[in-house]
């Protein structure tokens, strides 16, 4: 054969593996309204930079007659490219091969991409369409699942790692996802769960479709398994896209800066007035972070799982921050267990990968009720009190409004190495509100009155002693606790001139060979 025949028989090769499980297949996969591999692959990464590995890779499988249904590169696509400029790999299961069933060689595809991730610093996005393991590959594919979650964990705080649910995602498959630091699915074309609704019938009797089961729907509102939920595939690309420009690519590095274009000493007189004189009154925390943050831009994290408190993405003179807020609209702002789990982890994630932290603290305490605490709320609380006192990014703290007990601990006090710590002179920092401390505080008082409005009359007069004295910025500011109260519509060029003087920041904790997180 002459050179240029093998040539000719590589281009054609070439081709044969572009087409995946062949044209019928990839017909069907537009039916459903969903992208190919390769096609998602191209949206993602910046044109023509794509690098593909081991797209002549076959299964080695001869049970059950797989040695006759063999395609090159075996159910999944994988390599790496730029975004932005900015070097990323990827995998991305191809659904028109053998359903994307995982085999041996396929997952010998993700851990190369995975390594090669690892070795050269740079995030790792998979793309999930996959009916699961290959049945007839046996503990093979089991084997397989088994070396991707090994690298999962081992990337884990190395690396960002990126999972987006782009079809089914059933049975072992779904703890590669669960291991990764975020997922997005699509709004019914994707699912995950351990068990299908057959065997859920079978074992539980509940009849249950697989929407309901594990649905983009239920893991960004009930389970908080999933970050993000998006309409469609275009809207899930654009947004790995935002998502990563807020990150560095590995945990050596920081986050790229951006120019920015909004003034440093921007004003915000609607921040003088936000804070209702009515403490019982509720206003919207997005309107604080909007005011305060780089042309209002934040980049939401489980937007629709525990409300209760807010985190996301922004940037504060151009440079990336992490921010944690409570929202006093939904629940009056009060922590649960959920909600702290959602924060724990994000300040986790952003401790990892130098993103410095702005807290934003309006908490009335944690919800009480057997429901919480049957449910741990205690060791969950802890986690997040665990993961602000481990946390050695800059942590900039400001207290608006309500600050209270365990809860005003665990929103990054000072005492749990909060760096640098402001109050709104409308905080009210204490051990609890006016109403509970005069009831334990003043009890002998108000019961000596034997006239019920006398009692009322007293009750009400202690409850503004103890307001004057405690439910206010200056007694804790008095010990140190708060750095300063500062007005609030210059909350925004506080904040930044407090990140800019923990630039050089440098804090470590003791050796150790790892934690022991309140799991």
């Amino acid at each position: 054969m002459s050179q240029l025949e093998k040539v000719k028989e590589l281009i054609e090769l070439r081709a044969k593996a572009r087409l995946g499980g062949g044209e019928k297949r990839i017909e069907a996969q537009h039916a459903k309204g969903k992208y190919t591999a390769r096609e998602r692959v191209a949206l993602l990464l910046d044109e023509g930079s794509f690098e593909e590995f081991d797209m002549f890779v076959e299964h080695r499988c001869t049970n059950f007659g797989q040695e006759k249904i063999k395609f090159l590169g075996d159910g999944v696509v994988t390599g790496c490219g730029t975004m932005d400029g900015r070097l990323v790999y990827v995998f991305a299961q191809d659904f028109t091969v053998i359903g994307g069933s995982l085999s041996e060689t396929m997952a010998m595809k993700i851990c190369k991409v995975m390594d090669m991730a690892m070795k050269v610093g740079a995030p790792c996005i998979g793309i999930n369409d996959s009916g699961g393991a290959r049945i007839q590959e046996g503990v093979n594919a089991l084997a397989g699942y088994s070396e991707i979650f090994q690298r999962n964990i081992l990337a884990s705080g190395v690396i960002p790692q990126i999972s987006a649910i782009f079809g089914p995602c059933a049975g072992g498959a779904v703890y590669s996802p669960a291991l990764t630091d975020f997922i997005l699915m699509t709004e019914g074309s994707s699912y995950m769960f351990l068990t299908g609704p057959k065997v859920v019938k079978t074992v539980t009797g509940e009849d249950v479709t697989q929407e309901e089961l594990g649905g983009a729907g239920v893991h960004t509102t009930k389970s908080g398994v999933a970050q993000f939920s998006v309409a469609n595939e275009d809207e899930g690309i654009e947004l790995i896209k935002k998502l990563y420009s807020f990150l560095p690519s590995n945990n050596r590095e920081e986050a790229p800066r951006k120019e920015c274009t909004d003034p440093i000493a921007r004003m915000d007189d609607l921040l003088n007035d936000i804070i209702p004189d009515n403490p019982n009154k509720a206003y919207d925390m997005y309107d604080v972070i909007g005011s305060v943050v780089d042309n209002g831009e934040f980049l939401e994290v489980h937007a629709n799982y525990a409300k209760n408190i807010i985190v996301g993405f922004s940037r504060m003179n151009g440079q990336s921050v992490g921010i944690v807020a409570n929202q006093p609209k939904y629940m009056a702002g009060v922590l649960d267990i959920n909600a702290s789990r959602k924060a724990a982890r994000f300040v986790r994630f952003c401790d990892a990968f130098n993103i410095p932290l702005v807290t934003l603290v309006d908490v009335p305490g944690f919800l009480p009720g057997t429901g919480q605490e049957y449910g741990g709320v205690i060791t969950h609380g802890a986690k997040l009190l665990y993961a602000y006192g481990e946390a050695t990014v800059p942590k900039v703290t400001v207290t608006l409004r309500k600050s209270y007990g365990g809860s005003h601990i665990v929103m990054s006090c000072k005492q749990l190495r909060g760096d640098i710590n402001y109050a709104w002179p409308t905080a009210e920092i204490a051990v609890m509100g006016a109403d509970g401390a005069a009831e334990v505080l003043y009890a002998k008082e108000i019961k000596a009155e034997t006239d019920p409005a006398k009692q009322a009359e007293v009750a009400a007069a202690k409850k503004d002693e103890y307001n004057k004295l405690f439910c206010n910025p200056y007694n804790a500011a008095r010990y140190g606790y708060i750095d300063d109260v500062i007005e609030p519509r210059n909350t925004r060029f506080r904040v930044i001139r407090a990140l800019e003087q923990l630039r050089t920041k440098q804090q470590v904790n003791p050796a150790k060979k790892h934690d022991n997180l309140p799991l």
